[in-house]
């Protein structure tokens, strides 16, 4: 009877902390921070480059520009998407060499939450169009970038978070068949 009795107390301070926690998450979805514009959000960042490709991961540090509607960077990584299109990395480099820096910009449009503290991006995809010279032979490679989720750019830190995938490349009129997807996360950007 006693155990009866202690597992029923047991049982009900459970539930009650079971309630209790809901209603203290249900508050946590707000983000808190200062307003923010829409134009806060143009400027020079330095941001923390995730890529990650199948097993493999590299990360450095990159630099990009937003202005407007367009974020721009002068340098995109693309040595994963040469690698996958080359297969030889002595090969792959000679041609990241020949290639030199590759400008992208990535269109967007933007809107405010309804706190107006953070802004949220949705990119709008375009193609990078790459010209790969191997063994004496320029590859025309049509590079398939797309948004998998939306940006954030918060008002609180003033920091920008994205992430974009390499889905599909097509060289010289046929898509690379097997090609593992490239992820680029931006998981945390500042303004320089």
């Amino acid at each position: 009877m006693k155990n009866l009795i202690v597992l029923k107390l047991i049982t009900a301070v459970l539930i009650l902390s079971i309630i209790f926690s809901l209603f203290s998450c249900m508050n946590e979805d707000r983000i808190e921070g200062p307003p923010v514009k829409l134009e806060d959000i143009n400027g020079s960042y330095k941001g923390r480059l995730i890529t990650v490709q199948g097993d493999f991961r590299t990360e450095k540090i990159i630099d990009f520009k937003v202005k407007k509607d367009t974020l721009t960077f002068p340098e995109f990584p693309i040595k994963e998407i040469v690698m996958a299109v080359v297969k030889d990395p002595i090969k792959t480099q000679n041609a990241l060499t020949a290639m030199g820096k590759v400008k992208y910009n990535l269109k967007y449009t933007s809107v405010l939450n309804a706190d107006k503290n953070w802004v949220e991006l949705n990119f709008i995809s375009k193609e990078l169009e790459l010209q790969i010279p191997v063994d004496g032979v320029t590859k025309k490679a049509i590079v398939t970038l797309v948004a998998k989720q939306k940006g954030y750019f918060a008002g609180l830190d003033h920091t920008l978070r994205f992430a974009l995938a390499a889905e599909k490349i097509t060289v010289n009129g046929t898509v690379l068949d097997p090609f593992e997807m490239v992820y680029y996360n931006f998981p945390y950007c500042i303004k320089n």
